[in-house]
This record gives structure tokens, sequence and C-alpha cells, in this order.
């Protein structure tokens, strides 16, 4: 690990006059700091920002949620408004990590945590992500993990978070202060899918700081279920977020959100669409699910996501349709 500059910011203006060239923001650390150790980050500066007042989850009037982004992923996980009014939210939360992980990392950080991909990991192989234009060797060597949708030449990494899969499926919308000011981007709009500028993960700009994020209410039944290779501190081989309302036999609102199959969270709006109006049976969900899955450009070795990803979401849209 290289040296660095440490410094802790008193207030968000303080953080933004702080960060420059090198500089990065520091949350919890709990991906960061690993990357720094593997040689994969070398930030000259490090601003600490998990003592500005970001630490709370308010509930407002409308039955939205305002969630601070240096709020601990364990406790928006334990939250009883978070539990009871976005299940999926909490449930996507204690998908992820060990209780220890959880208990540092925040929900700023969670959502600009980068990918897990053992080439980027490595500096002794190349990597577009880690060294813009130096290849991708996932493509034909190790990928078996990696996605089947939305990726490119340059890079077929995927998103690790789970929570920003709940979010996608909420809509949430990401606050952001930046040196122009304070804005606003919807979540599903954060994270970029790699295109020919796989080392750029967000559209955030250099500099900017994420404060909050805002959930609108949600009063239909969800759900978020994680499929991966062992019980617990494993990624998602494919993961969804889904809710479903259902009135007198017909799908009257769906939203679907996939992790552990693209670059970005992946919203599966064709999946969505045709269900919008349709019996809500079996034959009905796997035919909405092949119709996301048709654009699927699977590689080598991991190819069979395509069905694991198509019968996730038959069965999860059945056991949310049975409980409308």
């Amino acid at each position: 690990m290289r040296p660095f500059v440490y410094e802790r910011a008193a207030s968000a203006d303080d953080a933004l006059q702080m960060h420059n060239d090198g500089a990065f923001y520091l949350g919890g650390g709990t991906n960061l700091v690993d990357l720094m150790r593997l040689g994969v980050e070398n930030p000259a500066r490090l601003v600490d920002v998990s003592h500005l007042p970001y630490d709370e989850i308010e509930l407002r009037p409308d039955g939205s949620l305002l969630i601070g982004a240096a709020v601990s992923n364990s406790a928006l996980a334990a939250d009883r408004t978070v539990r009871e009014s976005h299940p999926m939210l909490a449930q996507a939360v204690l998908a992820g990590a060990s209780g220890q992980i959880r208990n540092l990392a925040t929900v700023g950080g969670n959502l600009l945590q980068r990918t897990r991909c053992s080439y980027f990991q490595d500096t002794d192989k190349p990597c577009n992500k880690r060294d813009p234009g130096s290849g991708c060797p996932a493509r034909e060597g190790e990928h078996h993990n990696l996605a089947i949708l939305g990726h490119s030449e340059a890079c077929v990494a995927t998103h690790p978070s789970d929570m920003a899969v709940a979010l996608a499926a909420l809509d949430a919308t990401v606050h952001v202060l930046g040196r122009d000011g304070e804005r606003t981007i919807p979540l599903r709009e954060l994270h970029r899918l790699p295109g020919n500028e796989p080392q750029r993960d967000t559209v955030l700009e250099n500099g900017d700081l994420i404060t909050a994020v805002e959930v609108p209410p949600l009063d239909i039944p969800s759900r978020y279920r994680k499929v991966r290779e062992r019980a617990s501190f494993a990624f998602a081989l494919v993961s969804i977020a889904a809710a479903l309302d259902v009135e007198g036999g017909t799908v009257r609102d769906v939203r679907i959100a996939l992790g552990g199959v693209a670059h970005k969270p992946w919203r599966a709006r064709r999946a969505e669409e045709a269900l919008r109006g349709a019996p809500a049976v079996g034959e009905e969900f796997q035919r909405a699910a092949e119709a996301e899955l048709d654009r699927a450009e699977p590689l080598r070795d991991n190819a069979y996501k395509v069905p694991l990803a198509r019968n996730l979401i038959v069965r999860t849209l059945t056991d949310l349709g049975e409980q409308s």
C-alpha cells in the first residue's frame, strides 16, 4: 500500500474542497481499503466523510424514505420502517457480506463498490477497467460469474451490490452534492454499462459526494432473492428484486431488477411491459422472462445464467402472486 494523506471532513463543503485529483472519499472503507491493499487503487489522499451528518433514515409524510449516505448497512436492514414498508430492501442488504462488514459499510459506499472480477483485482493481469486499453482477458478466460447482458468487447464485469438491485426496482433517486451544487440522479441512471469506457462505473463527476438515497413508497408485495455458490459471503450468480400487484387475477403493476447479470443493476423493462395487464400465471411469467432474456449474450462458460435468471423470475413472481 502506497503512502497517502488522510483528512477528516468537518462538513460537506469541507469534503468538496479537500477532494482533488488523486483523492478518494472514505466511508466504511470495506471495498476501497481492500483495493488499496491489492494495489488496484492508489489514492494520494483519503477524505473521511463517515462523520458527516448523513446517518439518519427519515420517513416522510408520503411514505417515502430519505436514507442518509452514511447510514450503515446494518442500521438500514434493522430499521423497522424499512423492514415493514420496503422488505425487499432489507432482504437485499442482509443478503450481502457478513455482519461485521455490514456494520462498517455505508449506503453511499455500497452503491460505489467496484467489481469483484478477478482480473480487475490482479494487478499482474491486463484489465480495461483498471488500465484502459490493456484488454479484457475475462472474455476468453475465467468468466463463469460475469455478465450476460449489456457487456461489451471492453468489459464483461458485473456490479456486485445487492442493495443497488433492490433500489433499482424501487425507482430510488440518489442525492448528490458537487461543485456546481446539489442534484438528483435516478438510481437506474447512476451506474453505466461498460461500452468503450469500462473504467467509469457511474455518471458521477470528479468530487461528487453522495449524500442520500430517496426511496418512493411501495405498498405491494416485494421480495429479494439471491442465488449464489454458497450460503453466505458470496456474490450473486443471479439475483432478483421484484414487486407484484395483482387485482382480479391480472397484473396491475410489476417491478423487476436483476443482479449478477450486467455491469449495473439490470431493470427488466421488457419483462415488466409484457406482464402489465396480463394474467398473473406461470405461463405469462415465463413468457415475460424470455422476452427480457432474448437479448442475453452469454459467453463460453456462463450460459447457465440464462435459464437460472428465467427460473428465478418465474419462481419469485409466482410466490409474490400468491401473496396478492
